[in-house]
């Protein structure tokens, strides 16, 4: 296929907004709808150009899809980012026209946080549209997904690390972890409280001086973290962070973090079972907060003890995917794809575009 749609195959719709008035320009990604409406965060971030944002859009929208469908979820994947700095562009008026712009899709996406959006954000967007989750929970939310986010993480790497090491147990394991935010940190936290050595690294310093002071915590540089002499490293901050070049320096058995699209290109999957590394789909661990604020759609409202018996899954989804990899004899990141997409054929049907 040529022209303007070859960009967007696989993808159901693509909506560009903007609003001179208050300066939002974004572009919302639904991926597919076939399990349900598209639900994802909306990602605020001063892209370099507009390619560069439409590129990430559309890869994160077909993740999502994968997501949601791994999870067992009634959901279609969709992403959204706005083009900008947060700290100068965000308003009342930006976000409030942004909820409108979802609201014009009548149900198709629904939003949640991402990078660079919180909580509170989403408050603001749900005063002009029904479809974004993840508000405070004072105003009717589940509130920060990146709890359960690092919880199911965590779940997910105890089971790489039994895939790997043949024991679940990270008592006494060396982790890497880059990136402490609303997720790595938490992650942190349960590797702390369960014995790990932890070697951790952020951009900002603010994040670093959050952990560092807790038992067998050690700070280095961004830039070096995934390459440490390490039994797990896991990436939680921006994707694309495993490439061929990484890929051939890292030291670790085991891959397994909260970023979304760690891999550079699908190939690097492929590159990452050469290595003898056990790679942990990212789609498939960091589900947590996809589960979190999906469940603020279910009747009844948000429950969160039904959200984390949802996450409790995690890990008997991941031994699903290895068991896959190992029959069909291809990469985890490949059998977890094949995975997602036969449960969307299977249980999609012939649903196609989703209406409310």
């Amino acid at each position: 296929m040529e022209g303007p749609f070859a960009r967007f195959m696989g993808h159901e719709q693509v909506v560009f907004g903007s609003d001179d008035e208050t300066g939002l320009r974004c572009i919302i990604a639904l991926h597919s709808t076939r399990l349900g409406p598209a639900l994802g965060g909306t990602r605020f971030y001063p892209y370099a150009t507009e390619d560069e944002a439409l590129t990430d859009v559309l890869r994160l929208s077909r993740a999502m899809s994968y997501k949601a469908a791994c999870a067992g979820l009634d959901l279609g994947g969709g992403k959204a980012v706005i083009i900008g700095d947060p700290a100068q562009l965000r308003s009342e008026a930006l976000l409030r026209a942004y909820g409108r712009l979802i609201e014009s899709l009548g149900g198709r996406y629904v939003t949640a946080c991402d990078v660079g959006t919180t909580p509170a954000d989403m408050a603001i967007v749900r005063r002009e549209t029904r479809w974004a989750t993840g508000a405070d929970e004072v105003h009717g939310g589940s509130g920060d997904s990146g709890v359960l986010t690092a919880y199911g993480v965590y779940l997910g790497m105890k089971a790489a690390a039994r895939a790997a090491f043949g024991t679940d147990a990270l008592g006494g394991r060396h982790v890497a972890v880059q990136g402490l935010g609303k997720v790595g940190a938490r992650l942190v936290g349960h590797l702390v409280d369960e014995g790990a050595k932890v070697t951790a690294a952020d951009v900002a310093p603010a994040a670093t001086e959050r952990v560092a002071s807790l038992p067998g915590v050690e700070i280095v540089d961004v830039e070096d973290v995934l390459l440490v002499d390490a039994d797990i490293v896991s990436p939680n901050a921006l994707g694309g962070v495993l490439d061929a070049d990484t890929i051939a320096q890292l030291q670790a058995k085991v891959v397994c973090g909260g970023a979304n699209n760690q891999l550079c290109t699908e190939e690097d999957g492929d590159r990452l079972q050469e290595r003898g590394i056990f790679y942990a789909p990212d789609f498939v661990v960091n589900a947590g907060g996809l589960i979190n604020v999906s469940d603020e759609l279910e009747p009844g409202g948000y429950s969160e003890a039904r959200a984390h018996q949802r996450a409790d899954a995690i890990p008997r989804t991941l031994l699903e995917i290895i068991a896959e990899s190992r029959e069909q004899r291809v990469s985890t990141e490949h059998a977890a794809v094949t995975v997602a997409e036969r449960r969307i054929a299977a249980v999609g049907g012939l649903r196609r575009f989703w209406l409310p």
